[in-house]
C-alpha cells in the first residue's frame, strides 16, 4: 500500500543553524507516528515543515490526496496549501487558544470549518457542532459559550473537534497534552486514542512525553540535535532502546 505521506531527506535551517536534518519516513492511512525528544531536538521544526509553515532547505515531501493525486508539497501553491488545511489536513496547536477563534462561540468554532468547505444549512451545521461537542466529551448545552469560559483541557478538546469535523485524512499535533494536569491529560489521551482508531486517522504527534507515545503511537521516531537517532515500532523502541539518547529518554533522565 502506498504511503499517505512520504518524507525523504527533509532538512530545514534557521540561517546557519539546522532545525532538522535528513529526516525520512513514510506514514500510512490509520497510522499514528509520535516524534519524541527534548526541547531543541528538532521535532517541532519537523512538524512545522511538514505542515508547510516553514520552508525546507532540501529533501522531498509528497502527499497522496483523496482523489489519488500525488502532490509535491514543497512546490504547491499557497491556495492549494490552504485548501488542504481546510479539507484533508488538521493541525492541533500546543496552546488551544492559538487554534481557536476566541471571539466566537464553541459551536461557531466547530461550524466554521464546515462552512469553509461549502456547508450552508445553519440548522445542520449547529446540529453537527453539537454532536461533535458530545463526541469530544463537552457539554453540548454550552454550544453558545465562548472558548474563554472553558478550562484548558476543554479548550483542547474543542480545538480537536474543530480540526476533525471536516473528516481530515492527516492530522498534525504539536504537544497536544502540554500544560494540562495529569488527570486532564489522561482523559484527553483516552479521547485521542478512541478518535484516531474510530476515524482511521493518520497522525504525526510531536511530544516530549514518552507516556503519550506509548499510549497513542504505532511507531516512534526519536530525535536529537535535529536528527533521527532511532525509529521503529513503539513497543520495540521503548522496551528495548538501542541508542544511548533513547535509553536516557526512556529512563526519564532527560528534562522535558
Amino acid at each position: 500500500m502506498s504511503p499517505l505521506l512520504s518524507v525523504r531527506g527533509l532538512t530545514t535551517r534557521y540561517g546557519d543553524r539546522t532545525g532538522c536534518e535528513d529526516v525520512s519516513f513514510d506514514l500510512h492511512s490509520g497510522e499514528v507516528l509520535c516524534v519524541v525528544g527534548e526541547s531543541g531536538s528538532g521535532k517541532s521544526t519537523l512538524l512545522s515543515t511538514i505542515a508547510l509553515r516553514m520552508r525546507a532547505a532540501s529533501g522531498a515531501l509528497a502527499y497522496a490526496t483523496a482523489d489519488g493525486e500525488t502532490l509535491d508539497l514543497l512546490t504547491i501553491s499557497e491556495p492549494r496549501r490552504r485548501a488542504l488545511m481546510r479539507t484533508e489536513w488538521g493541525y492541533v496547536e500546543q496552546n488551544p487558544r492559538d487554534g481557536l477563534r476566541m471571539a466566537v462561540s464553541a459551536g461557531a468554532n466547530i461550524g466554521e470549518p464546515l462552512m469553509a468547505v461549502g456547508a450552508r444549512h445553519f440548522g445542520r451545521i449547529r446540529e453537527t457542532s453539537s454532536s461533535w461537542m458530545r463526541r469530544v466529551e463537552l457539554d453540548a448545552g454550552r454550544i453558545d459559550d465562548l472558548p474563554a469560559s472553558f478550562s484548558g483541557g476543554m479548550q483542547q478538546r474543542l480545538q480537536i473537534a474543530r480540526n476533525l469535523v471536516t473528516g481530515p485524512r492527516l492530522v498534525l499535533m504539536d504537544e497536544p497534552t502540554a500544560g494540562l494536569d495529569v488527570s486532564v491529560q489522561a482523559r484527553l489521551l483516552d479521547l485521542l486514542r478512541t478518535l484516531t482508531a474510530q476515524l482511521h486517522l493518520a497522525c504525526v504527534i510531536v511530544t516530549h512525553d514518552i507516556g503519550v507515545a506509548r499510549l497513542l503511537a504505532h511507531r516512534l521516531m526519536v530525535m536529537q540535535g535535529g536528527r533521527v537517532v532511532e525509529a521503529g515500532l513503539t513497543d520495540q523502541v521503548l522496551d528495548d532502546p538501542q541508542h544511548p539518547y533513547t535509553q536516557l529518554l526512556v529512563s526519564s533522565v532527560l528534562p522535558a
